[in-house]
């Protein structure tokens, strides 16, 4: 496994040229860190596994790549079970499949819905799986600690646009979604499931984000439309320096849930996969999201469950993620 080269979009700013640097394909698991006595570190943890330069780099960054830390078997495995799930030879309690606003037809399902992400796939075992592999946990364990919750659940399998660029992700930060904190205290590990760069959409990062305060989300103003709860920042300048993350199948990103990402639209015949987990300390705890800028999150998880299931009681933020959370390692303390 390998440390890792993004492409930079050229901003004539010295802070990526400088990230440009620190991302060097140096052997990951022959390293060893020497910052265990350092008291200047918040976002990564005393471990024996990440360098003293990859704790620099995610603790001025908010992201890590590793490259090739899932094996092609695994991914291929992924892959089956998510063409089955497609062709609706699969499913699971609780699990949510949704399909672009403006495609109406897929490489894989029968009825020709456009798979474009299964959501909450806790009860499926095949894609579970992912969630649980130890060669991800062990980097998990440097940000949550050793009581690992997995609290949200994804195969994004972004269509080619079909002209209305709704296949684009509008930048946002994860915690807006998300009714527990500390933030410090959860990661998302985001596993690309081929090639994935420019061309399909790869993710795209505004490094140092993550030290800044969670902000206004709603609906952008697109003329094509936009996928259900893919909420971007409000004001977003689309001048700010940033990241693509160009990656090969089985490398994967570590993130901060304050880290403001999004992803392009996918200018391919193709459909570009990712699979990913976000994890949390169990120690976290839940907030009341109400009076907050996440208040319009939970207005919208709301109405979702009363149209899915009728449920026509006061849904909380909270409720939905209790129902999502599992232990993965350790105790489960408060999550």
């Amino acid at each position: 496994m390998q440390a890792w080269s993004p492409s930079i979009v050229p901003a004539g700013s010295g802070r990526l040229s400088v990230l440009q640097r620190h991302l060097t394909a140096v052997p990951v698991s022959v390293q060893v860190s020497t910052a265990s006595h350092s008291p200047n570190f918040r976002y990564t943890l005393d471990n024996d596994l990440l360098t003293t330069e990859q704790r620099l780099f995610y603790e001025e960054n908010g992201f890590l790549v590793v490259k090739n830390l899932v094996s092609h078997k695994d991914i291929d495995d992924f892959r089956e079970v998510f063409e089955k799930v497609c062709k609706k030879e699969l499913t699971a309690p609780g699990m949510l499949v949704m399909r672009d606003v403006a495609i109406a037809k897929s490489e894989y399902v029968p009825d020709q819905k456009a798979i474009t992400k299964v959501q909450d796939f806790q009860e499926l075992p095949g894609l579970f799986r992912y969630c649980s592999l130890p060669e991800i946990l062990k980097y998990v364990e440097c940000f949550t600690g050793q009581n690992i919750m997995s609290m949200h659940t994804m195969l994004i399998n972004k269509p080619p646009d079909a002209g209305k660029k709704t296949s684009r992700h509008p930048m946002h930060q994860d915690l807006h979604y998300f009714p527990f904190r500390p933030a410090d205290h959860i990661v998302c590990a985001w596993t690309a499931m081929e090639r994935i760069d420019r061309s399909n959409g790869c993710l795209v990062v505004v490094p140092g984000t993550h030290t800044g305060e969670l902000k206004q989300h709603d609906y952008p103003e697109w003329e094509g439309g936009v996928n259900k709860m893919y909420h971007g920042v409000r004001d977003y300048d689309p001048s700010i320096p940033r990241v693509h993350l160009v990656m090969e199948k089985g490398d994967t990103v570590f993130f901060h849930p304050v880290l403001i990402h999004g992803s392009g639209m996918n200018r391919t015949a193709g459909f570009r996969k990712a699979i990913s987990c976000h994890y949390a300390s169990s120690d976290c705890y839940y907030i009341d999201v109400k009076g907050t800028s996440q208040e319009n999150i939970e207005k919208e998880v709301a109405e979702v469950a009363l149209k899915r299931y009728g449920v026509e009681t006061e849904i909380l933020l909270k409720d939905a993620w209790m129902a999502k959370g599992r232990a993965i390692q350790g105790e489960r303390i408060n999550l």
